[in-house]
């Protein structure tokens, strides 16, 4: 009887876990729009031919790709497929990754490690901030989540049972992971190899024997898109976005690759960068300012980054302090103030004092030849490389990157939420770990809220109510824990508010992005969402009156108009009519994809009639610098084309994305509109 009610009581437990992660995830997911907006316009041009789908190609035409393998957007197309394409069928698939995620991280920590450790893992990730603002937006790194995950629950049964078949399973499904988002699901690869080498299940020779086989399939998984696609003729197929040569291996070692550890050259340097010289787009390190057009320069949380001193002033200049103040490297760069600590570190502490606890517990040492043992050594070795990376990486660039963090943190939560209790419950030296990880997490989180106390009343309750519900309860825990004989009903409840309390900051997070729109290119979830939608003005472009006259004009030509870059007009072009628009320069707009003769050949042949470039002398985002291999391009189509009077085209009501964004990165450019016929 007592098993059947504990059967139905977990069931209980993990179907509300999961309501709750729906609810984060999919509630008023509409308010997000198309999210990320370069992603969504290669979606559309997706759905049109078999080739946009499978190159994953930006535009209609098939002009240039966007800068990611395609099987995470192979997804979305479908989702858009079934449904329709919009905003909210573009990012399904990244919500239902989300969810499915927690009910995977439940299932594994609960194999070995008990129902109560596997519920509080799935809790922690289902209020994790970063995780919800990523599952509510077209990025594609929840869906990496999930595939990881699933690696990890294939790779500890291998290393559990010494089975070659789960471990090239596991290394299939990091495979798939790369053609999601290239190298970042490789940093997932040292916990499964550590963990399967380690394994005392079967002999040392064998262990290696396999992991070499298992090497060589993740390789061959890993770049079977990569090399159909480059073996297929260039002049068949959309140039590789963000590449520097045209070439799928190229964008896996530059710009998805050695870029994202600081080495090498950044991509688009000859011209992507703004009058300081410092690169701008996707390479920035706090990029949390509310600007959610397709300009895609930036987060919802600018006011972080400015020095208190500058907090109040939100002028033109305001990029150019964002981008003076890039957050400090160090050992305690995720529990400092700017925009990581607020999304993945409200419980890492407890997450590394809940690590340490349960291998004291497990008495983690050689052999290593139980799955518990074998869990926390995949847990702790997925947690080590990401910890190191964004606490010292200077290429930092976005903060959905951090998704990849959160389930080892919520993993090593559950496992050491369990061994700590179990201690707790035997007396001795040992039970002292629950109450003292308790009080130091809540502690730093009252530090992470301090940062931005002053913003709004907000903050200041969740300190109160972090301080009461975690701190003062633990410090009763720890009074109980002074005294011989321990009243086991009131630990468990002293334990249960304390746990409350440590979770309250990071659910109220999860629960913002519900009720406000979070940016589309670097989502992030928080208070400072209220407060940053509360003083933009509308960002949402008109462009009517341009593609009518673009339409109304254009005659058998292929291209409806060309762009500087994806992020200059181009995304919203393509979403609003679905008619092929030239990025010239990519994503960036410093792709070298075209030379100027053969720009020129493709203007005679009468193949493009319309180019709409900056005119102003700026380098920032979108544009060019005299250095760049587009420059000569802008410099002949302003000598040789014919300005179309802003009259014909502009709407004078109303100022577009362009002019907003230039306008609050502290450039006054404005777009001009060249008719290319006569060149």
């Amino acid at each position: 009887m007592n098993g059947r009610l504990n059967i139905k009581k977990e069931k209980f437990c993990i179907s509300l876990i999961l309501i709750l992660s729906v609810i984060l995830n999919f509630a008023n997911l509409g308010i997000e729009g198309y999210a990320n907006t370069f992603y969504s316009a290669g979606v559309k041009s997706m759905l049109m031919n078999f080739k946009n789908f499978f190159f994953a190609s930006f535009d209609p035409a098939g002009f240039v790709t966007i800068d990611k393998p395609p099987v995470g957007f192979w997804l979305q197309a479908i989702s858009a497929k079934i449904f329709g394409f919009s905003g909210w069928s573009v990012i399904l698939p990244q919500a239902l990754a989300g969810v499915i995620s927690v009910a995977i991280i439940y299932h594994i920590v609960k194999k070995s490690f008990g129902i109560k450790a596997g519920l509080i893992a799935a809790l922690c990730l289902a209020v994790t901030p970063i995780s919800v603002a990523a599952a509510r937006n077209n990025t594609i790194d929840n869906m990496l989540v999930m595939f990881l995950l699933l690696a990890c629950w294939a790779g500890l049964i291998a290393a559990e049972k010494g089975k070659l078949g789960y471990l090239i399973l596991s290394l299939v499904l990091v495979g798939i992971g790369f053609n999601i988002k290239m190298v970042e699901a490789y940093m997932v690869a040292p916990a499964i190899y550590i963990t399967y080498l380690l394994a005392s299940t079967m002999k040392l020779k064998k262990r290696i024997r396999d992991l070499i086989l298992g090497t060589v399939i993740l390789l061959v998984v890993s770049l079977s898109w990569a090399v159909v696609a480059d073996l297929i003729p260039a002049s068949s197929r959309p140039y590789i976005g963000s590449s520097t040569n045209n070439s799928v291996m190229q964008l896996i070692i530059g710009h998805n690759g050695l870029e994202r550890i600081g080495l090498g050259g950044k991509h688009g340097s000859k011209g992507a960068k703004n009058s300081n010289g410092n690169f701008q787009g996707r390479s920035f390190n706090n990029s949390k300012f509310k600007n959610s057009t397709q300009m895609q320069i930036g987060s919802n949380k600018l006011k972080n980054n400015f020095n208190s001193e500058n907090k109040n002033k939100r002028s033109k200049n305001g990029m150019q302090n964002f981008m003076e103040n890039n957050s400090n490297t160090g050992i305690i760069r995720l529990f400092s103030k700017g925009n990581m600590s607020d999304q993945i570190s409200w419980l890492l502490l407890f997450a590394i004092i809940g690590f340490a606890a349960a291998a004291v517990q497990e008495k983690l040492k050689a052999p290593f030849d139980t799955r518990r043992k074998l869990s926390l050594i995949l847990w702790v070795t997925w947690l080590i490389p990401e910890f190191i990376y964004f606490s010292f990486s200077k290429n930092v660039t976005h903060t959905y990157y951090l998704t990849t963090m959160a389930p080892s943190i919520a993993a090593l939560s559950g496992i050491g939420f369990s061994a700590m209790w179990q201690f707790f419950k035997q007396k001795g030296a040992k039970a002292w770990f629950l109450p003292i990880s308790l009080i130091a997490n809540g502690c730093i989180e009252i530090l992470i809220l301090s940062y931005n106390s002053n913003s709004s009343s907000g903050y200041k309750i969740l300190i109160l109510i972090t301080a009461i519900l975690c701190i003062l309860a633990s410090m009763v825990l720890c009074i109980i824990n002074s005294t011989r004989n321990t009243n086991k009903n009131l630990a468990k409840s002293l334990t249960s508010i304390a746990l409350i309390g440590i979770l309250a900051a990071p659910t109220v997070w999860s629960f913002t992005p519900m009720f406000y729109q979070m940016n589309g290119s670097s989502p992030s979830a928080g208070l400072e969402l209220a407060h940053n939608n509360r003083n933009s003005k509308s960002n949402v472009s008109n462009d009517s009156k341009l593609i009518k006259f673009l339409e109304s004009n254009r005659k058998n030509e292929k291209y409806l108009v060309m762009v500087p870059s994806a992020s200059s007009y181009g995304s919203n072009l393509i979403l609003e009519s679905g008619e092929p628009v030239m990025a010239l320069g990519g994503f960036s707009g410093s792709d070298p994809i075209l030379t100027l003769d053969k720009f020129k050949k493709l203007v005679s042949d009468g193949e493009l009639r319309y180019a709409l470039i900056s005119t102003g002398n700026s380098r920032g985002f979108g544009n060019f610098s005299r250095n760049s291999s587009n420059s000569g391009i802008m410099n002949w189509i302003k000598q040789n084309g014919k300005a179309v009077p802003t009259s014909e085209w502009k709407n004078s009501n109303a100022l577009s994305i362009q002019d907003k964004s230039q306008r609050f990165g502290g450039q006054n450019n404005s777009m001009q509109l060249y008719d290319l016929k006569n060149s």
